[in-house]
């Protein structure tokens, strides 16, 4: 433990340069950041014993969408804060499953644990009421309070609006589609968003809406095949855009929509265009970006900083929550300068996007 002050310092040093620029999406400054790195030395928690620990949603790491976007918050939060870091994924899709890999993070001392994705709820009540000294969070859930939970939500509504606007301004046939992974009311804050985007960009825009499942099935998040039927069928009916929110089944849209000449999809959670094979890549026209990975990584640095306290952390426009992906430049420039102009609309409060269909 001879090196502890001289780790902490540089550790410390990390947060102090790079927090200031993630915490800009928060409407927060440097300063704050100052005062959080002082605090932290001397006889305070040094940075090298924050051990943070990740449970991963359907799929866990490497579906290149929802999971993938935790995990670059934590891949972040472990190169700029020296964090040490664990995962854990599902064997199985059972709420026994769910607890009892996250009163495994717990055991081992993990602070905070972070669960990705709502369907952690039921189980995070009952792990966080036995850990009353762990901080927990979860990604997409406000269900319920407690002391020493943080629920990390977004305002899906508001990005998925810019993508619908997106979607019929690129369309030939006016008419575009979307699927959403499971029928509830999360996923329909995107279907709401999008249709009143595309409807709002180009009156008269035909939307096609479908789910791949419906509660108590949530399989619809892991149905590549699913996903690419139902898209196969839009396409065939005269649809040219199709935007997925289905986690790691939006690859089976990304296939059908390459096979079809002249359609698009756009993607979501990440910025698709830049995980995307080879093959589909160039059928990506934009994504609707949902900064889970901000999320995940300002709660450790929250942590790091002393914040113990619950409550819900809100993800918007406004703090770079949720946005749309420009990487497939040549299919977005000509649209950039109108969905810009709609983003401002959001932001100054003259457009109030939907969040029921």
């Amino acid at each position: 433990m001879a090196d502890r002050p001289h780790r902490s310092r540089i550790a410390l040093a990390a947060l102090a340069t790079t927090a200031a620029t993630a915490l800009a999406g928060c409407g927060t400054g440097a300063e704050p950041v100052v005062r959080a790195a002082a605090a932290a030395g001397g006889d305070g928690l040094g940075l090298e014993q924050v051990r943070v620990g990740l449970a991963f949603d359907q799929g866990g790491r490497g579906d290149k969408s929802f999971n993938d976007a935790a995990a670059a918050g934590l891949d972040r939060a472990k190169k700029e804060l020296e964090v040490d870091g664990a995962e854990v994924t599902l064997s199985e899709e059972t709420e026994e499953e769910r607890t009892a890999r996250l009163r495994e993070l717990a055991e081992q001392g993990r602070n905070p644990v972070i669960a990705v994705g709502f369907l952690y709820a039921a189980s995070l009540k009952k792990v966080a009421a036995e850990f009353p000294d762990t901080t927990f969070a979860i990604v997409d859930d406000d269900s319920f309070t407690a002391p020493n939970v943080v629920s990390l939500v977004f305002a899906e509504e508001q990005g998925s609006y810019l993508a619908g606007a997106a979607a019929a301004l690129k369309s030939r046939s006016g008419r575009v589609g979307f699927i959403g992974g499971v029928r509830m009311p999360l996923l329909q804050k995107f279907e709401a968003g999008f249709a009143a985007g595309a409807a709002k960009a180009r009156p008269g825009v035909r939307v096609s809406v479908d789910y791949i499942s419906t509660p108590p099935d949530f399989g619809g998040f892991g149905a590549p095949d699913k996903a690419k039927k139902i898209a196969e069928g839009m396409l065939a009916s005269g649809v040219d855009v199709i935007y997925t929110a289905a986690g790691g089944s939006g690859a089976g849209t990304l296939e059908a929509v390459a096979a079809r000449k002249g359609a698009w999809a756009i993607g979501v959670d990440t910025d698709q265009y830049l995980t995307a094979d080879a093959g589909v890549r160039e059928s990506i026209l934009t994504s609707m970006v949902k900064r889970v990975d901000n999320a995940v990584f300002q709660e450790i640095q929250a942590f790091i900083k002393g914040d113990r306290s619950g409550g819900v952390k809100r993800f918007d426009l406004k703090t770079d929550g949720v946005g749309y992906a420009t990487s497939n430049a040549e299919a977005v420039a000509p649209l950039q300068r109108k969905v810009d102009a709609v983003r401002q609309r959001i932001l100054d409060g003259t457009v109030t996007p939907p969040t029921e269909p």
